[in-house]
């Protein structure tokens, strides 16, 4: 089973990354864009046949190693 995960910064938390790749797409002539932020993406693929069994685990590997719970989300898919 392959479970997908977004981990992003949570809303109000500085972007730095985010700030200087929305700086050089405006001056690549992309002047439209107002703001960038960006995040982390994972795909677990799990030897497990059961989905809630699955998503529980992500739940668990997400709050211990995959997001920084001060100032991160995170969202399973």
């Amino acid at each position: 089973m392959k479970v997908k995960v977004i981990v992003t910064l949570k809303n109000g938390v500085l972007d730095p990354q985010g700030k200087a790749i929305q700086q050089t797409l405006n001056g690549m002539t992309f002047d439209n864009v107002s703001e960038v932020r960006q995040g982390k993406y994972f795909d677990i693929e799990m030897n497990e046949s059961d989905e809630s069994k699955a998503k529980s685990q992500v739940e668990e590997m997400c709050k211990r190693l995959l997001a920084n719970l001060v100032i991160e989300d995170y969202k399973i898919l």
